[in-house]
């Protein structure tokens, strides 16, 4: 069976446009434009329990691009795209561990969930949605007259990795920007060492996002950041993998870190095809979780989403998420309000605490993923989550990139940090009897 995607504006204007041309922006109005599913021909291919039942099957370790977490949904991601211009590098099937004990250490209670997105081939969850954007882009490629020549992204770290990695696997050339001085030497070098060219800015991330935008005016150079729907067609699988993990039950909430926006519509997109194909019953509430310093969607919420006011992003150790003009403002707000949704912040010193009491659960977490927790912890004592309540946290990177701000934690060196958790090496001579008695002390508590 023939299935069909397409781009619509996120407003309602009419026109449909191919997912294989070069537009980010409805003609029309100038607002964004999302990947439409042909819903009919999908539920006309089989039953939920049948969609079940296939997605489960190809679960299994095998060849082709099915080893792919996103890709063995083929037919909910982008059809269009051929198999052999797939571009994958084992994406997704990241685990989903149950943290019970970081659960009652937060307060929320033993159903704590963590999906370890950051278990990705380059330590994110932006693999997600650059497998679907870097193959949609090869067979672009491939058909004749078309002016793309280079992808190109602005990041914070995590979405120029991924970029890097994929196009230098499909062979296409990577130009990335950069807020100088802003990012880790871990997210660094990794676009360096696949060979992007890297432009480190003077700026922050809206300002590289800015730049970027008016680059690619030029068609020759394909737009990869979230603003293009594509990513969010991978992005959406997170949702769609987090149920099935759980046996398609559907948690009571889904917590994730949110700085650019798109991925808080795109666990949305996931989840609410799986509710309309009848894959899940019910869906989950969604809280979207910011950095305080930069916060433009916790204030928009805390006024009733009456309009965005870009902030002026500060430093966080949450840097993939340090911004302060989210491109997809108006996918997540519908999403928020889709899913009876809520916004919650964190300081740094409530994200690092998080981070450490999920470390001493024997997690490595990231300082975003401290986000979430944090946010987490903060509507479990409001009693917006209940007790008893599944919640599901999105991990986004994994922690190894964010050695230096668990260095600067353990030795007391994070302004506007506590850390309670503090667990520094113990430096003793190379004696027996000091050693023997800084174990028994320890022992002891």
């Amino acid at each position: 069976m023939a299935f069909s995607a397409w781009y619509q504006c996120i407003r309602g204007c009419p026109g449909r446009y191919n997912v294989l041309d070069v537009i980010y922006r409805c003609p029309t109005c100038d607002g964004l434009l999302e990947v439409v599913h042909d819903t009919a021909a999908l539920a006309a291919a089989g039953s939920a329990a049948e969609w079940r039942d296939r997605f489960a099957a190809r679960s299994a370790i095998g060849s082709g691009h099915v080893h792919s977490g996103v890709w063995a949904k083929h037919e909910w991601v982008l059809p269009q795209v051929s198999p052999e211009h797939i571009v994958t590098l084992g994406e997704g099937y990241t685990p989903l561990l149950p943290v019970p004990r970081l659960g009652r250490d937060l307060g929320v209670g033993p159903e704590l969930w963590v999906k370890q997105c950051g278990i990705s081939h380059t330590g994110s969850f932006k693999d997600l949605g650059m497998t679907v954007l870097v193959s949609a882009v090869r067979q672009m490629m491939a058909q004749d007259g078309c002016p793309v020549a280079a992808v190109a992204c602005a990041s914070t770290g995590d979405t120029s990795a991924a970029l890097a990695a994929y196009a230098a696997a499909a062979g296409i050339p990577a130009l990335v920007f950069l807020p100088r001085g802003k990012i880790t030497t871990a997210q660094l070098i990794q676009p360096i060492a696949n060979a992007a060219r890297v432009l480190a800015l003077d700026t922050d991330f809206d300002g590289c996002m800015r730049i970027v935008q008016e680059v690619t005016r030029d068609n020759s150079i394909y737009l990869a950041n979230s603003m293009n729907s594509l990513r969010v067609e991978g992005q959406k699988t997170v949702g769609i993998e987090i149920v099935q993990q759980l046996g398609w039950a559907v948690p009571d909430w889904i917590i994730l870190p949110s700085g650019n926006l798109g991925n808080i519509s795109a666990l949305a997109k996931g989840l609410a095809l799986a509710h309309a194909l009848g894959v899940i019953d019910r869906l989950p509430r969604l809280a979207a979780a910011q950095a305080q310093r930069a916060n433009p969607l916790y204030q928009a919420y805390r006024r009733g989403f009456d309009r965005l006011e870009p902030v002026t992003a500060g430093a966080t150790a949450a840097s993939a998420i340090r911004i302060g003009n989210p491109v997809s403002y108006e996918k997540a707000v519908s999403a928020l309000r889709d899913f009876g949704g809520v916004v919650e912040q964190a300081s740094e010193d409530e994200l690092a605490d998080a981070v450490a009491l999920a470390d001493r659960a024997g997690l490595y977490a990231d300082p975003h993923t401290g986000v979430a927790l944090a946010a987490a912890r903060k509507l479990a004592a409001a009693g917006v989550i209940q007790p008893g309540q599944r919640v599901v946290v999105v991990s986004t990177a994994h922690g190894l990139k964010f050695s230096e701000f668990k260095v600067g934690y353990h030795e007391g060196a994070l302004a506007d940090v506590v850390a309670r958790h503090r667990n520094p090496p113990v430096e003793l001579p190379a004696d027996a009897v000091a050693v023997k008695a800084e174990i028994a002390r320890w022992l002891a508590g």
